[in-house]
């Protein structure tokens, strides 16, 4: 059965939503600067269309990216994980957004609840271990929740604490709190899911890991990565 062109109705060519979008989640812009960039490269286009770009093709580029990313993950053996929660206020609200990485610092999952406790944390121990397997060992906080949640789980023994063992995830919450400021907070629990599903997924397959590898190496990267986004979408 052949794919369906999502662009079929749109006047604009694919390359030119597909631009907004990588703009927009990519990087810590809003709307206004996204269509005043766009107005310098000769895309005359609203902050509306941009927005709309961003509801409509986001979550679709997102979900081909994280099941691309999903299939290589669970042909390796998954090492460790980091598992952190922060704290985020939305209209007044109090949320949290349950963040986890691997042992390299790919962003991993991102769920928002509106409770820090053992059912949302099994709720986001629950998808991770659907999706990618179960881990060797999975790094928390001394927060008694992820203990209480893996018992349920029958995996409490792959739960390690240490003052020090969490440190890599401290930076992963960076790029969102950068985004966090460049939109001067979150207004609804949904729309912050959404974002983050999205906006971690992107981050995953721009991030080329530059301190890690020589500048060579790392422009071949972003250039096959670049190419891999230009394709997302097409029939």
């Amino acid at each position: 059965m052949a794919k369906r062109d999502p662009f079929k109705y749109f006047k604009s060519s694919p390359e030119i939503i597909r631009l907004p979008v990588m703009l927009y989640v990519r990087f810590p812009l809003s709307l206004r600067y996204v269509e005043d960039l766009l107005h310098e490269r000769g895309i005359d286009v609203s902050y509306g269309t941009v927005r709309y770009c961003w509801n409509r093709f986001g979550p679709m580029f997102a979900s081909e990216i994280r099941r691309k990313r999903v299939q290589k993950l669970r042909a390796f053996s998954t090492w460790q994980w980091h598992v952190y929660e922060v704290f985020l206020n939305t209209k007044g609200e109090h949320h949290y957004l349950w963040q986890a990485i691997d042992h390299e610092g790919e962003v991993l999952e991102n769920v928002v609840t509106k409770r820090r406790n053992k059912g949302a944390a099994l709720k986001m121990l629950r998808k991770m271990m659907r999706r990618y397997g179960r881990p060797e060992v999975l790094v928390t906080d001394r927060f008694l929740s992820y203990r209480a949640a893996l018992r349920d789980l029958g995996c409490d023994d792959l739960q390690a604490c240490g003052r020090w063992l969490n440190n890599r995830i401290e930076n992963s919450r960076l790029p969102f709190r950068r985004r966090e400021r460049a939109m001067q907070r979150f207004r609804q629990m949904r729309s912050l899911q959404k974002l983050v599903a999205v906006d971690s997924s992107v981050f995953n397959h721009f991030d080329q890991g530059r301190t890690l590898s020589r500048r060579d190496i790392c422009k071949l990267n972003r250039t096959a990565a670049l190419a891999k986004w230009r394709s997302l979408g097409a029939a």
